[in-house]
Order: structure tokens, then sequence, then C-alpha cells
């Protein structure tokens, strides 16, 4: 853990802090993700603070300037007390746990997404909690492979649509990055459909809760959704 910042203790300039991994597979601050299973680690205080945030950063995405009394206020924390103050103790744990971070004398970097836990840090929650990060955890995954299929079986479809042929489909589904074995069962299920439209089943993307994982980011194709 880093050590603690030094906060002024009246205004503070708020931007966010890009992480390109995390914003993809993050979480929302004032999501039932960062309620359920990051509340107990982070502590209430630090967690209203990151969703006033980024309820902030909502409103401007460039940045805003942060009354440290009006916010200390609206979570229930004193700012008294010099550096010492309960609000800035809390900002320095949000700093500690890497949820933000100072980016010079007066301006803090936040994150908008909140990482999954660790391993570590998901085997110290209570039992309950511990199983059902687990249970998320594994469904996210299910659902993120499902999109994974949908996607490399919709661009091998779009590109035999566009007169390439079997070979040609797989190899530029492996030039995309995905899985050999994926790409040998996309292209051969684009081709059979392709030539029998009548038994085509439809594609559907995946339907997913608000804090499940990102789909990945792929190039667009003419035709393809």
């Amino acid at each position: 853990m880093s050590s603690t910042p030094t906060f002024p203790t009246d205004r503070l300039r708020v931007e966010a802090w890009d992480d390109p991994l995390v914003d993809r597979l993050g979480h929302d601050p004032r999501s039932t993700y960062a309620e359920h299973f990051w509340l107990g680690i982070l502590g209430p205080s630090s967690c209203w603070l990151l969703r006033r945030l980024a309820d902030g950063l909502d409103a401007d995405p460039t940045g805003f300037d942060l009354d440290l009394h009006d916010v200390a206020a609206s979570i229930g924390l004193r700012l008294n007390g010099g550096r010492h103050a309960p609000f800035l103790r809390t900002l320095g744990r949000l700093c500690q746990f890497r949820m933000a971070r100072q980016a010079g004398p007066s301006t803090l970097e936040v994150r908008r997404h909140l990482p999954p836990l660790t391993l570590s840090q998901a085997d110290r929650l209570p039992a309950e909690l511990r199983d059902r990060h687990r249970a998320f955890m594994e469904s996210s995954r299910c659902d993120h492979e499902a999109e994974v299929v949908r996607r490399a079986r919709h661009l091998a479809l779009t590109l035999v649509s566009l007169g390439e042929g079997l070979d040609a489909t797989e190899r530029q589904l492996r030039e995309w990055r995905f899985e050999p074995a994926l790409c040998l069962d996309a292209a051969g299920w684009a081709w059979s459909s392709h030539r029998h439209p009548s038994s085509r089943p439809a594609i559907k993307p995946v339907t997913r809760s608000p804090e499940g994982a990102a789909s990945e980011i792929l190039p667009a194709l003419d035709g393809a959704a």
C-alpha cells in the first residue's frame, strides 16, 4: 500500500483516473457489486464518497471542483481536526486501496469503475458473501464466454456473406485473436448457415446484469451490428 498523501483542507480538483482495463472489467461504485463486496473492505464512508465522486464525474466528465466541507457533511463526516480529520482519512483510504490517487497538490484522480476483488480480498469476506462472490464471478465468466462465441459467429457469418471462403474466414478470425478452436467452429457454423439459411438459429446477445464483464472490442464490418 502507498503512503497516505497530503490533501488541502478546503477544495480539491477531481478528475477521472483513466485505466482501460479496469474501466472495461470493473464495476460502477453505485452497483450492487460495490455495495455487496467492496463495502466491508473499503468501509461505508469510502463507498459513499466514491458514489458522490462518480455522480460528479457523470455530470462533468472533464472534472470538477469539490468543496471538501460540503461533501464531508453530505456523508456524515467531520473535516475538523486538521490533517487527521475523519474525512481526510477517508480520502487517504481511497488512495491506500488505489481507488484514487493524488495527481498534484490539489488534484485527485478517481476511478470510475472499481476492480473485481482479488483472491485474497475475496477470501476475507464472510462465508455467505464469499460464496455469493464466487457464484457471481462464475456467472460473469460463463456470460462472457457465451458472448465471445456469439460475436465470433456473427463476424464469421458476415465474412461468409461478403464472399469469404471457409479457410479465409477462419484465418481472419484468428487475426482478430479468437481462440483457434472457436475460429474453426465459428467458420464452419457460418459456412453451413450461409448454405442453409432456413436452418440457421438466430444469434441473440447474452443478457447480463450491469455488473457483468464487458465484451471484447472487435472491429466493425459492413453489415455487422
